[in-house]
Parts: C-alpha cells; sequence; structure tokens
C-alpha cells in the first residue's frame, strides 16, 4: 500500500475532526433509540434522519482512519532547507512578465485550498516546482497558458 503525503497540520486537522465525529456517536445513538420509542418505524422521519446521520458519521470515520492509516506525515519543520522544492514547503513565486509574487505550501489533496495559499502537490504547478531550487525560472503549464515564475524563496515552514 502506498503511503500518501501528509503535512502535521493536515494530520493534527484530521485526527481533530476524527475525534468530533466519535463523540457524536453516543448522540445520534440516543436520538435512534428515542425515535425508535415512537411507535412505528416505518413512517418515522425521525428514525430514518438517525439512522441516515449514523450511516454518513460511520463513513466519515472510515475514511478518516483510512487516510491517517496509509498518511506518511512529512514535518519539513524538521529538515534543512536545501532550497530544493519539496512536498510540505512554502514557496514564493514572482511571475516573470507581471512580477505578481504568489505564495504557495505545497500539501496533500485533502488540505487543498487556493484561498488559503496551500496547493495539493499533485496540481499542475507544484508538478512543475518539485524538484526545482530556490531562484531557478520554471514555465509551468496553467489552465490560462503558460507562465514563467523565478522561485524567489522557498521556506521549510
Amino acid at each position: 500500500m502506498d503511503k500518501i503525503p501528509m503535512t502535521v497540520r493536515g494530520e493534527k486537522l484530521l485526527r481533530e475532526e476524527l475525534e468530533v465525529l466519535v463523540k457524536r456517536r453516543p448522540l445520534i445513538s440516543q436520538a435512534i433509540g428515542e425515535a425508535r420509542e415512537l411507535g412505528d418505524l416505518k413512517e418515522n422521519a425521525e428514525y430514518h434522519a438517525a439512522r441516515e446521520e449514523q450511516g454518513i458519521c460511520e463513513a466519515q470515520i472510515r475514511d478518516i482512519e483510512y487516510k491517517l492509516s496509509v498518511a506518511q506525515v512529512i514535518d519539513v519543520t524538521k529538515m534543512e532547507n536545501s532550497g530544493k522544492v519539496i512536498f510540505g514547503v512554502t514557496v514564493t513565486l514572482i511571475d516573470v512578465d507581471t512580477e505578481d509574487e504568489v505564495t504557495y505550501q505545497i500539501v496533500g489533496d485533502d488540505e487543498a485550498d487556493i484561498k488559503a495559499g496551500r496547493i495539493s502537490v499533485n496540481s499542475p504547478i507544484a508538478r512543475g516546482l518539485i524538484g526545482k531550487m530556490q531562484d531557478d525560472e520554471v514555465t509551468i503549464t496553467t489552465p490560462g497558458g503558460q507562465k514563467e515564475f523565478e522561485i524567489a524563496e522557498v521556506a521549510y515552514l
């Protein structure tokens, strides 16, 4: 089974989400019990809603447990900064044409949030950056066409 890279932050968020879901289990079971006491289960909307919620909760728990079981947590703060772009680093890029500056952290698929500056390791930008060095110029194919960037900084934060 292949390990899936995950940042320390990503693992922490998954563990917190799992804890919340596990704490909901008894509440859902209680709701099912209370709904069952109301009588005929065929026409009992509360019962069916609680059972559906239980199914969703259990599926989410299984999903998170699986993700954690295959996660390879990578903590770049414990690595020596070689200036090389690897999973987990924060990269500052300068658009060669416009001089615009953007900063991204390269994270796992589940952690990606472009608005928060976190891009998936499997995104075209990250794939174009992995293995490159600080001060390199790279050409990346984006949905808007090819763009030239200079890697201004590689931070192991």
